[in-house]
């Protein structure tokens, strides 16, 4: 037996958690909130014009903010707690899909991979077995098989239907699972990002940490036209995002790509792309996007943001400042002490 250590990398929040990108619901907006006062000067005027006209709209405002804020410096806390009743309390219906197998995989996908694992290895070799999508640099492959959707599913929804605890995926999905609070993580989707994902998005996005991401938040989010029906324009915590369509049957709810995040909406030209159940699309965690709203039936999607710690170590995707650290649980939002210099932080729409 070894005495050799293994090295376990604590992973950080960055402090604008707390105060950036609080989403205000009834106003489709995203802001900061450090003091009253700064947030008065920053969007009383442009509250006002998105229908905020009176103080006590206002006072609305703030204490959903007020709200919001509480609930994120108690998230950490909370989210272990739910994830060790849910490990006491639940009991799953398919035990083996918490186990990533190869058999679970589309034999397309295996295909990709193998080939990004070759040596000789180029962009241009891999393009030609993938599918580009509309937009940009976001690329179409078949993930998993048909019949392992089906049973992620079922299981899903069997602990969507337990009285075990659940937590919203995130500030603006309100139906959908953590996948960290149910037991994925550990056998599943680290071993997902690292041993299939990480080739394929070393060759395709280099630019953006695909060939250092050493982390990932990953959740299922679900649309029915009873609850969420879409999802507004926005940009991932990620470096590399994918988007894995599972089911169930539902008509319209395609995804639609605009520009990087500095770009408004208003000045983007947007491409829409559909989703095909077992089939993921690939883009950059900063590249803009939304989802029209559904029609008819169910929409579930498992999502995987995928973080670089080289590359947000430089700059904070979210506030756009060197990250403050502080505490988090797991992953937490992928940041570690450590930076190396020769990394490249910047990634571009080209």
């Amino acid at each position: 037996m070894s005495d050799e250590k293994v090295e376990i990398t604590q992973f950080y929040l960055c402090s604008c958690f707390n105060t950036d990108n609080i989403y205000l619901e009834d106003y489709n907006l995203h802001v900061r909130f450090v003091t009253e006062q700064q947030f008065r000067l920053d969007y009383q005027e442009l509250l006002r014009k998105l229908g905020c006209v009176t103080e006590h709209q206002f006072e609305d405002v703030l204490n959903k903010i007020s709200q919001e804020v509480s609930r994120r410096l108690r998230l950490s806390g909370m989210s272990a707690e739910r994830a060790a009743a849910i490990k006491e309390v639940y009991q799953p219906l398919h035990p083996h899909v918490y186990n990533l197998k190869e058999s679970f995989l589309a034999p397309k996908f295996k295909q990709i991979v193998q080939y990004c694992q070759r040596k000789d290895t180029t962009k241009e070799g891999l393009l030609a077995l993938l599918e580009e999508a509309a937009a940009v640099r976001v690329y179409r492959f078949p993930v998993f098989e048909k019949s392992f959707c089906d049973e992620l599913l079922e299981e899903l929804e069997h602990f969507e239907q337990s009285s075990a605890p659940k937590g919203r995926p995130n500030t603006m999905n309100h139906y959908g699972v953590l996948l960290n609070e149910l037991g994925f993580d550990e056998d599943f989707i680290t071993p997902l990002r690292e041993h299939y994902l990480h080739p394929v998005t070393s060759v395709l996005y280099p630019d953006c940490g695909g060939g250092s991401l050493d982390s990932h938040k990953a959740f299922v989010v679900k649309y029915d036209m009873n609850e969420d029906l879409d999802l507004s324009y926005h940009y991932d915590n990620a470096e590399v995002t994918l988007n894995v369509s599972i089911g169930k049957n539902f008509t319209d709810g395609n995804l639609y790509f605009g520009a990087i995040k500095e770009v408004p909406l208003s000045e983007a030209e947007c491409s829409e792309v559909e989703h095909r159940v077992t089939e993921g699309l690939l883009h950059r965690g900063q590249h803009m996007h939304g989802a029209l709203p559904i029609s008819s039936g169910q929409r579930w999607n498992l999502i995987i943001w995928m973080r670089a710690s080289q590359v947000r170590n430089k700059l904070c995707p979210m506030c756009n400042k060197k990250p403050v650290l502080m505490e988090g649980e797991g992953f937490a939002d992928g940041f570690t002490k450590t930076c190396d210099a020769t990394s490249d932080a910047s990634c571009v729409l080209t």
